[in-house]
């Protein structure tokens, strides 16, 4: 994932820590009775592909209060004598929209997990079609996501943090302390007792392995077949997190230079990695004293830096596009597009949101998560510039993004302590070796956390996101055989990369479409 930004709030939380189970079931009855309406969802989906709306509470403390709308969907199997169960999808975000993933993911499924599993997706709580959040957000400012640490313009950068915090708390104070991944959880408890069934099972991608590993915690007895695919490090939400970007993009920056020098006749960038890294960094100062023009606009040195950032985990796209870059400085003309052309355009910040949701949507529920999963975040703007001063010098590429102010520092408590995953639920893990969003120090966090997991490593392998990139790989077959029969490999497992990796800055399974955020 690289940064998104966008919302705050300062009031003062009521607290909401959840009753014990016991106190708890008898008020949820309600909403674990609720029978959706199914219908169809949309005429361009299949005719088998339902959705359907429930409630559930604002706040499971007190769930006699106010309620929200839950957006789901769901393909029932074809072959209700081999059915098991339910399997929930999340795409990950923060606010990523799962309303529609079993509509075009069910492709991806082997004939034998589709088999078994009626496929369910939904909105999470704040998020498209389930009671959308909003912070009033309307220009690219407001939205931009990425913000570079200059001593000139830090000032102008906090200024952005509060505001943007301001308009949250205006527009949606009363509801953003509860949308939490501690709440998603919840709701996904009330899912399964809607759809009647004793336990669930899951796919989560990105944010979605945080989201599952929450689950598990806090509901070890319902989890049942859960496969966490590139994930989130529990022990460094949500900081770290962001931080991990600027960490992890060193190694792949350097591995990087080394295997474009060994091309030298193909790229022209230098025939040693010192070289090839000069080129770069002399890229960076020439667009920063006097921007490119590159694909129609103004390109910054922060531009290269924020926009190549992810695409240095795969070298030889990362090659073009500096190649690319170095043609437009020089006065050429670029004859492809470029993968850096999408972060060029605009600031960079979330796809557009479900139709009838507002604009800033997933702006909003990101950060509503974001600042409101946890207390760790500092108070203090100073903290902020001298992090990221240190940052930038040990992770040249992305260290100042990373470690810069954010609405969060002006965020109220939070209404509930963040969840410390540390279970042995079994459950299995996947995880590419060169991945941009959570690198691989994260996944072997979550992995470090989650003591019963196995994990499925795709050395070599690259992109965000593995289960279905390649259906004949050997990271799919570990995946499908868990699925289908519930055993955990014996021990934890090496694969190479499948016949589909490369760079994939979203999960493989996701539909085209415009360039948004990187997330979580």
């Amino acid at each position: 994932m690289a940064p998104l930004l966008a919302v705050g709030v300062t009031a003062t939380l009521v607290p909401a820590l959840a009753p014990s189970p016991a106190s708890a079931a008898a008020p949820l009855k309600a909403f674990e009775n609720q029978r959706p309406a199914w219908h169809r969802c949309d005429a361009s989906l299949p005719a088998a592909f339902q959705c359907g709306t429930i409630k559930v509470p604002l706040d499971y403390s007190h769930p006699e209060g106010k309620t929200i709308k839950l957006a789901i969907s769901r393909m029932k199997t074809s072959v209700p004598g081999k059915r098991r169960g339910a399997l929930l999808f999340n795409p990950g975000g923060p606010g990523g929209e799962g309303l529609e993933m079993p509509a075009w993911i069910k492709d991806g499924l082997p004939k034998q997990v589709r088999e078994q599993y009626d496929l369910i997706g939904f909105d999470p709580r704040g998020v498209g079609r389930s009671s959308p959040v909003t912070c009033g957000l309307t220009s690219a400012a407001e939205e931009n996501i990425e913000h570079s640490y200059k001593p000139e313009t830090f000032g102008s950068t906090v200024k952005w943090a509060r505001t943007v915090a301001d308009k949250c708390r205006a527009r949606s104070g009363d509801v953003l302390p509860y949308i939490t991944t501690r709440n998603t959880a919840r709701d996904m408890d009330v899912i399964r007792a809607v759809l009647g069934e004793k336990k669930i099972s899951y796919v989560g991608y990105s944010y979605g392995t945080y989201l599952g590993a929450v689950y598990s915690q806090m509901f070890p007895g319902r989890t049942d077949r859960f496969v966490l695919d590139s994930a989130v490090d529990p022990a460094r939400v949500w900081r770290g997190m962001i931080q991990v970007w600027a960490e992890g993009s060193e190694p792949a920056f350097t591995r990087w230079t080394r295997w474009t020098a060994q091309r030298h006749r193909t790229y022209k960038l230098g025939d040693t990695a010192a070289k090839v890294r000069k080129t770069f960094w002399k890229l960076v100062e020439r667009a920063d004293r006097d921007p490119i023009e590159f694909d129609g606009q103004k390109v910054s040195g922060d531009d290269i830096r924020a926009g190549l950032r992810p695409v240095f985990f795969s070298p030889e796209a990362a090659a073009e596009a500096v190649v690319d870059v170095k043609r437009a400085a020089e006065g050429r003309t670029v004859a492809r597009p470029s993968v850096l052309s999408g972060g060029a355009r605009e600031p960079r910040r979330f796809a557009a949101p479900a139709a009838g949701a507002p604009v800033d949507n997933g702006t909003a529920a990101f950060w509503t998560v974001v600042c409101g999963d946890t207390a760790a975040w500092p108070r203090d703007p100073e903290q902020y510039r001298r992090d990221a001063i240190r940052n930038k010098g040990k992770y040249p590429l992305y260290g100042d993004f990373g470690s810069n102010i954010v609405p969060c520092a002006y965020w109220g408590k939070p209404a509930e302590p963040a969840t410390k995953v540390n279970n042995r639920v079994g459950l299995l893990m996947v995880q590419n070796q060169w991945d941009s969003q959570t690198p691989l120090t994260s996944g072997l966090g979550m992995h470090r956390a989650l003591k019963g997991s196995r994990l499925v490593y795709v050395k070599g392998g690259e992109g965000h996101g593995v289960y279905t990139t390649d259906p004949r790989s050997c990271a799919d077959r570990n995946i499908n055989s868990y699925l289908s029969t519930g055993r955990l490999p014996a021990g934890d497992v090496t694969c190479k990369p499948g016949q589909s990796a490369g760079l994939n800055q979203g999960i493989a399974p996701v539909p085209p479409q415009e360039p948004g955020a990187p997330r979580f």
